[in-house]
Protein backbone atom coordinates (compact mmCIF):
# COMPACT_ATOMS: atom_id res chain seq x y z
CA UNK A 1 0.00 0.00 0.00
CA UNK A 2 1.62 3.61 -1.20
CA UNK A 3 -1.72 5.24 -0.47
CA UNK A 4 -4.50 5.24 2.18
CA UNK A 5 -7.46 7.50 1.73
CA UNK A 6 -9.60 7.59 4.94
CA UNK A 7 -13.52 9.60 4.91
CA UNK A 8 -15.31 10.79 7.07
CA UNK A 9 -18.68 9.83 5.78
CA UNK A 10 -20.40 12.45 8.07
CA UNK A 11 -18.23 15.24 8.12
CA UNK A 12 -19.87 19.17 7.23
CA UNK A 13 -23.12 17.61 7.80
CA UNK A 14 -22.96 14.65 4.99
CA UNK A 15 -25.03 11.16 5.24
CA UNK A 16 -24.03 7.43 4.56
CA UNK A 17 -24.80 7.91 1.24
CA UNK A 18 -23.01 10.80 0.87
CA UNK A 19 -20.09 8.93 2.43
CA UNK A 20 -20.06 5.93 0.01
CA UNK A 21 -20.09 8.57 -3.26
CA UNK A 22 -17.44 9.89 -1.69
CA UNK A 23 -15.85 6.29 -1.51
CA UNK A 24 -16.52 5.99 -4.93
CA UNK A 25 -14.65 8.93 -5.98
CA UNK A 26 -11.44 8.04 -3.87
CA UNK A 27 -11.39 4.80 -5.54
CA UNK A 28 -11.47 6.41 -9.22
CA UNK A 29 -9.01 9.11 -8.05
CA UNK A 30 -6.28 6.30 -6.90
CA UNK A 31 -7.30 4.16 -10.27
CA UNK A 32 -6.72 8.00 -12.17
CA UNK A 33 -3.09 8.05 -10.93
CA UNK A 34 -1.89 4.88 -11.36
CA UNK A 35 -0.77 4.89 -7.59
CA UNK A 36 -1.48 1.86 -5.65
CA UNK A 37 -3.70 2.42 -2.12
CA UNK A 38 -6.74 1.73 -0.17
CA UNK A 39 -9.87 3.51 0.39
CA UNK A 40 -11.32 3.35 4.21
CA UNK A 41 -14.52 4.81 5.90
CA UNK A 42 -14.73 5.79 9.02
CA UNK A 43 -17.27 3.90 11.47
CA UNK A 44 -16.60 5.72 14.66
CA UNK A 45 -14.52 8.25 16.43
CA UNK A 46 -10.98 7.68 16.84
CA UNK A 47 -11.28 5.00 13.44
CA UNK A 48 -9.46 7.39 11.48
CA UNK A 49 -6.50 7.49 13.98
CA UNK A 50 -6.50 3.50 14.19
CA UNK A 51 -6.40 3.71 10.19
CA UNK A 52 -3.55 5.89 9.52
CA UNK A 53 -1.45 3.79 11.99
CA UNK A 54 -1.80 1.10 10.79
CA UNK A 55 -1.06 2.24 6.98
CA UNK A 56 1.52 3.91 8.72
CA UNK A 57 2.96 0.79 10.05
CA UNK A 58 2.54 -0.53 6.56
CA UNK A 59 4.71 1.51 4.83
CA UNK A 60 2.42 4.31 3.04
CA UNK A 61 3.85 7.17 1.86
CA UNK A 62 0.60 8.87 2.19
CA UNK A 63 -2.17 9.11 4.44
CA UNK A 64 -4.73 11.82 2.37
CA UNK A 65 -7.50 12.53 5.38
CA UNK A 66 -10.78 13.48 4.16
CA UNK A 67 -13.06 15.63 6.48
CA UNK A 68 -13.14 17.96 8.92
CA UNK A 69 -10.42 19.29 10.97
CA UNK A 70 -11.37 16.65 13.81
CA UNK A 71 -10.65 13.75 11.30
CA UNK A 72 -7.36 15.40 10.10
CA UNK A 73 -6.57 15.69 13.84
CA UNK A 74 -7.08 12.17 14.45
CA UNK A 75 -4.83 11.02 11.27
CA UNK A 76 -1.86 13.84 12.09
CA UNK A 77 -2.15 12.28 15.50
CA UNK A 78 -1.02 9.12 13.96
CA UNK A 79 1.30 9.97 11.33
CA UNK A 80 3.15 12.70 13.56
CA UNK A 81 7.23 12.69 14.19
CA UNK A 82 7.40 9.68 11.72
CA UNK A 83 8.16 9.93 7.73
CA UNK A 84 4.30 9.17 6.48
CA UNK A 85 3.11 12.30 4.72
CA UNK A 86 -0.55 13.98 5.53
CA UNK A 87 -2.74 14.73 2.78
CA UNK A 88 -6.06 17.02 3.09
CA UNK A 89 -9.39 16.72 1.29
CA UNK A 90 -11.47 19.62 3.18
CA UNK A 91 -15.05 18.60 4.11
CA UNK A 92 -15.40 19.94 7.53
CA UNK A 93 -17.50 22.87 9.33
CA UNK A 94 -14.81 25.36 9.42
CA UNK A 95 -11.81 23.11 7.44
CA UNK A 96 -9.74 25.57 9.13
CA UNK A 97 -6.26 24.25 8.44
CA UNK A 98 -7.04 23.40 4.96
CA UNK A 99 -7.72 27.04 4.34
CA UNK A 100 -4.54 27.96 5.90
CA UNK A 101 -2.80 25.50 3.50
CA UNK A 102 -4.44 26.31 0.61
CA UNK A 103 -5.96 22.92 -0.32
CA UNK A 104 -8.28 23.19 -2.77
CA UNK A 105 -12.21 22.27 -2.32
CA UNK A 106 -13.07 20.60 -4.84
CA UNK A 107 -11.66 16.42 -3.95
CA UNK A 108 -10.49 15.42 -7.15
CA UNK A 109 -7.85 18.29 -7.42
CA UNK A 110 -7.30 17.89 -3.48
CA UNK A 111 -6.51 14.29 -4.03
CA UNK A 112 -4.56 15.06 -7.24
CA UNK A 113 -1.97 17.52 -5.46
CA UNK A 114 -1.67 15.45 -2.56
CA UNK A 115 -1.14 12.65 -4.65
CA UNK A 116 2.17 14.58 -6.45
CA UNK A 117 3.30 17.68 -4.02
CA UNK A 118 6.57 17.16 -2.14
CA UNK A 119 5.90 17.00 1.34
CA UNK A 120 6.60 20.06 3.93
CA UNK A 121 7.31 19.87 7.17
CA UNK A 122 4.73 22.12 9.78
CA UNK A 123 4.54 22.73 13.61
CA UNK A 124 2.34 20.76 15.56
CA UNK A 125 0.80 21.83 19.16
CA UNK A 126 -0.16 20.38 22.25
CA UNK A 127 -2.16 21.60 25.07
CA UNK A 128 -3.37 18.75 28.25
CA UNK A 129 -1.24 16.15 26.51
CA UNK A 130 -3.33 16.22 23.10
CA UNK A 131 -1.74 17.29 19.92
CA UNK A 132 -3.42 19.92 18.24
CA UNK A 133 -1.89 21.13 14.39
CA UNK A 134 -4.78 24.02 13.43
CA UNK A 135 -4.92 25.45 16.74
CA UNK A 136 -6.50 24.99 20.32
CA UNK A 137 -8.50 26.81 23.20
CA UNK A 138 -10.42 28.14 26.03
CA UNK A 139 -12.95 29.89 26.88
CA UNK A 140 -16.06 30.98 24.45
CA UNK A 141 -14.94 28.52 21.50
CA UNK A 142 -14.48 25.45 23.37
CA UNK A 143 -17.86 25.88 25.10
CA UNK A 144 -19.13 26.23 21.72
CA UNK A 145 -17.60 22.92 20.86
CA UNK A 146 -18.34 21.57 23.45
CA UNK A 147 -22.02 22.51 22.90
CA UNK A 148 -22.12 20.96 19.18
CA UNK A 149 -20.29 18.13 20.55
CA UNK A 150 -23.58 17.65 22.52
CA UNK A 151 -26.00 18.54 19.85
CA UNK A 152 -28.89 16.32 19.53
CA UNK A 153 -30.48 18.26 16.68
CA UNK A 154 -28.49 15.84 14.25
CA UNK A 155 -27.34 18.22 12.16
CA UNK A 156 -24.13 19.18 11.71
CA UNK A 157 -22.00 21.51 9.51
CA UNK A 158 -21.81 25.45 9.95
CA UNK A 159 -25.55 26.39 10.54
CA UNK A 160 -25.47 24.40 13.69
CA UNK A 161 -22.28 25.82 15.52
CA UNK A 162 -23.89 29.59 14.20
CA UNK A 163 -27.14 28.53 15.95
CA UNK A 164 -24.97 27.70 19.21
CA UNK A 165 -23.01 30.54 18.90
CA UNK A 166 -26.03 32.62 18.50
CA UNK A 167 -27.88 31.00 21.50
CA UNK A 168 -24.70 31.01 23.83
CA UNK A 169 -23.83 34.56 22.97
CA UNK A 170 -25.07 35.91 25.86
CA UNK A 171 -25.35 32.84 28.23
CA UNK A 172 -21.43 32.23 28.42
CA UNK A 173 -19.79 34.06 31.51
CA UNK A 174 -16.43 35.71 30.50
CA UNK A 175 -13.07 33.59 33.05
CA UNK A 176 -10.34 34.05 34.95
CA UNK A 177 -7.63 31.99 33.80
CA UNK A 178 -3.71 32.10 35.21
CA UNK A 179 -0.91 32.19 31.67
CA UNK A 180 2.27 31.65 33.13
CA UNK A 181 1.72 33.58 36.28
CA UNK A 182 -0.19 36.25 34.75
CA UNK A 183 -3.35 36.92 35.93
CA UNK A 184 -6.45 37.62 32.88
CA UNK A 185 -9.40 38.30 33.82
CA UNK A 186 -13.05 38.40 31.96
CA UNK A 187 -11.20 36.43 28.88
CA UNK A 188 -13.38 35.50 26.71
CA UNK A 189 -11.12 33.73 24.06
CA UNK A 190 -7.22 32.04 24.73
CA UNK A 191 -6.39 30.57 21.81
CA UNK A 192 -3.45 28.82 20.98
CA UNK A 193 -3.10 29.58 17.31
CA UNK A 194 -0.20 26.81 15.20
CA UNK A 195 -2.10 28.83 12.02
CA UNK A 196 -4.63 31.58 11.58
CA UNK A 197 -7.70 30.00 11.21
CA UNK A 198 -10.84 28.85 13.23
CA UNK A 199 -12.21 28.02 9.95
CA UNK A 200 -14.71 29.17 7.29
CA UNK A 201 -12.48 32.31 6.60
CA UNK A 202 -12.19 33.96 10.29
CA UNK A 203 -8.81 34.29 11.44
CA UNK A 204 -7.93 34.53 14.88
CA UNK A 205 -4.43 34.91 14.97
CA UNK A 206 -3.81 36.32 10.90
CA UNK A 207 -0.02 36.77 12.11
CA UNK A 208 0.26 32.96 13.34
CA UNK A 209 2.61 30.84 10.52
CA UNK A 210 2.57 26.94 10.68
CA UNK A 211 6.41 26.38 10.31
CA UNK A 212 7.62 29.29 12.45
CA UNK A 213 8.38 27.01 15.48
CA UNK A 214 5.81 29.06 17.50
CA UNK A 215 2.54 29.26 18.90
CA UNK A 216 0.72 32.64 18.85
CA UNK A 217 -0.91 33.11 21.80
CA UNK A 218 -4.27 34.95 21.33
CA UNK A 219 -6.09 36.33 24.48
CA UNK A 220 -9.38 38.62 24.21
CA UNK A 221 -10.52 39.76 27.47
CA UNK A 222 -14.19 41.63 26.86
CA UNK A 223 -15.36 45.39 29.09
CA UNK A 224 -18.36 44.56 27.82
CA UNK A 225 -20.27 42.01 25.81
CA UNK A 226 -22.01 43.77 23.00
CA UNK A 227 -18.50 45.29 22.73
CA UNK A 228 -17.13 42.07 22.14
CA UNK A 229 -19.66 41.44 19.68
CA UNK A 230 -19.02 44.40 17.46
CA UNK A 231 -15.48 42.83 16.75
CA UNK A 232 -16.89 39.79 14.93
CA UNK A 233 -16.07 41.34 11.72
CA UNK A 234 -12.28 41.66 12.74
CA UNK A 235 -12.56 37.70 12.37
CA UNK A 236 -13.27 37.95 8.72
CA UNK A 237 -11.06 41.48 7.55
CA UNK A 238 -7.82 40.28 9.31
CA UNK A 239 -7.45 43.09 11.57
CA UNK A 240 -8.80 40.49 14.88
CA UNK A 241 -5.32 41.55 16.66
CA UNK A 242 -6.01 44.58 16.71
CA UNK A 243 -8.85 44.93 18.43
CA UNK A 244 -9.67 46.11 21.94
CA UNK A 245 -9.06 43.80 24.59
CA UNK A 246 -6.53 41.38 21.88
CA UNK A 247 -3.09 41.11 22.75
CA UNK A 248 -0.82 38.19 20.98
CA UNK A 249 2.36 36.52 22.01
CA UNK A 250 4.48 34.24 20.42
CA UNK A 251 5.34 31.18 22.84
CA UNK A 252 7.46 27.85 23.20
CA UNK A 253 5.39 27.10 26.15
CA UNK A 254 2.65 28.10 28.36
CA UNK A 255 1.35 27.21 31.18
CA UNK A 256 -2.46 27.81 32.06
CA UNK A 257 -4.56 27.42 35.67
CA UNK A 258 -7.87 28.23 36.64
CA UNK A 259 -9.33 27.53 39.94
CA UNK A 260 -11.99 25.29 38.67
CA UNK A 261 -11.62 22.15 35.74
CA UNK A 262 -11.11 23.69 32.20
CA UNK A 263 -12.99 22.89 29.14
CA UNK A 264 -10.84 22.94 26.14
CA UNK A 265 -10.87 22.17 22.33
CA UNK A 266 -7.76 20.77 19.73
CA UNK A 267 -8.78 21.18 16.37
CA UNK A 268 -12.20 21.59 17.40
CA UNK A 269 -12.88 18.83 19.42
CA UNK A 270 -13.94 19.68 23.16
CA UNK A 271 -11.77 18.06 26.32
CA UNK A 272 -12.36 18.67 29.79
CA UNK A 273 -9.13 19.09 31.70
CA UNK A 274 -7.87 19.86 34.94
CA UNK A 275 -7.07 22.94 37.04
CA UNK A 276 -3.59 23.09 35.07
CA UNK A 277 -3.22 22.92 31.39
CA UNK A 278 0.32 22.88 29.70
CA UNK A 279 0.74 23.58 26.45
CA UNK A 280 3.69 23.98 23.50
CA UNK A 281 5.31 23.55 20.43
CA UNK A 282 6.71 20.75 18.65
CA UNK A 283 8.78 22.38 15.54
CA UNK A 284 8.48 20.62 12.40
CA UNK A 285 6.59 17.49 13.37
CA UNK A 286 4.32 16.83 10.81
CA UNK A 287 4.86 15.96 6.44
CA UNK A 288 2.22 17.57 5.35
CA UNK A 289 1.63 16.78 1.03
CA UNK A 290 0.10 20.24 -0.40
CA UNK A 291 0.57 22.61 -3.53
Amino acid sequence: MSVAIIINPLSGGSSPAKGRRRAELAVAALALSGEAGDVFVTEHRDHARELAAAAAKHGARLVIAWGGDGTINEVASALVFGPTALGIVPSGSGNGLARELNVSRHPEQAIAEALKATPRLIDAGELGGRLFFNLAGLGFDAHIAMCFDHDTSGRRGFRTYARLTAREMFRYPAGTFCLNGVTVDRALLVNLANSGQFGNGARVAPSARVDDGLLDLVVFRESKRLGAIATIPRFFNGSFERAKGVTVQRVERVTISADQPIVYHVDGEPVKGGTVLEGRVHPAALRVAVR
